[in-house]
C-alpha cells in the first residue's frame, strides 16, 4: 500500500513549503497540485482561451505534458516555475481552477501519480476529493494578513514591486471564491488535523505533522532527524 499524505489549506498559509520539505524528509513524492491548475492558467492566457471555453479547455489540459524536477514544474518541455507565480497568474487561477473539465482531468493524473508513488500532495481538496483515503491529512490555516505578509515578502525577494492591500485583497477574494466554488470547494475534510502556522515558523509546522505521522506510524524513518 502506497503512503499518501494529504495536506490542504488556504493560499499563503505555508502548504506548499512544508509539504515539500516533508517529501524530502521521509524521502517521498512532493506533488504541488496548486502549481498545476497554475500552469493551466497560465497556457490558457497565453493562448488566449477564455474561461468559458471549456471545450478548448479540456482539450488543453488533456494536451500538456507536466512533470515535477525537485522544486521545479515543467510543463511541455518549458520550466514555469516562476512564471505560474506572478500576481495576474494569483487572480486567474480561481476562474480556471473550477472548471470542471480541468478538474477532471488533473484529479484522474494526480490519483494516477499516488496510486503509483508514495506522495506528499498539496491543494485545497486533496483531503476531500483527490486523495480521500489518505492515512495522513492535515489542514492549514492561517490569518490572512499572515499569509498576505508572507506572500509580499516571496514577490519582494522576487525582485516584484507590489502593493500589500492588493495582495491582502487578492487573497481574501481568493479565500471566499475557493471555499464558496460548486465543484471541490476549499474545505476541511472530517478526519484532517488542523495546524494554524500565524505564529508558527515552516519548522515548527513540520515536526507537529512529523510527530503525529511517527506516534501513528513508528516505522516511518524521516531522513535528515
Amino acid at each position: 500500500m502506497k503512503l499518501s499524505i494529504a495536506l490542504d489549506g488556504p493560499a499563503g498559509s505555508g502548504k506548499s513549503t512544508v509539504a515539500k520539505l516533508l517529501a524530502q524528509r521521509l524521502n517521498i513524492m512532493y506533488i504541488n497540485t496548486g502549481a498545476m491548475y497554475r500552469a493551466i492558467t497560465l497556457i490558457a492566457m497565453r493562448n488566449n482561451i477564455n474561461h468559458n471555453d471549456k471545450e478548448n479547455l479540456q482539450s488543453l489540459a488533456e494536451s500538456l505534458v507536466m512533470h515535477f524536477n525537485n522544486d521545479k514544474l515543467i510543463v511541455n518541455d518549458e520550466d514555469v516555475t516562476d512564471k505560474i507565480s506572478m500576481p495576474i497568474i494569483s487572480k486567474n487561477v480561481p476562474v480556471y481552477s473550477a472548471i470542471p473539465e480541468i478538474r477532471n482531468v488533473l484529479v484522474k493524473l494526480q490519483r494516477k501519480i499516488a496510486d503509483k508513488y508514495n506522495v506528499v500532495m498539496d491543494g485545497r481538496d486533496i483531503g476531500t476529493v483527490v486523495l480521500k483515503d489518505a492515512p495522513y491529512k492535515f489542514f492549514l490555516v492561517a490569518d490572512s494578513k499572515v499569509r498576505a505578509d508572507r506572500r509580499y515578502k516571496e514577490l519582494i525577494g522576487k525582485g516584484l514591486n507590489v502593493d500589500f492591500d492588493e495582495i491582502l485583497f487578492d487573497i481574501e477574494k481568493r479565500d471566499l471564491e475557493d471555499s464558496t466554488r460548486e465543484i471541490s470547494p476549499l474545505k476541511k475534510a472530517d478526519d484532517a488535523i488542523i495546524i494554524d502556522s500565524s505564529m508558527l515558523s515552516i519548522e515548527e509546522v513540520l515536526e507537529k505533522i512529523i510527530e503525529y505521522i511517527l506516534l501513528s506510524s513508528p516505522h516511518l524513518v524521516p531522513l535528515n532527524l
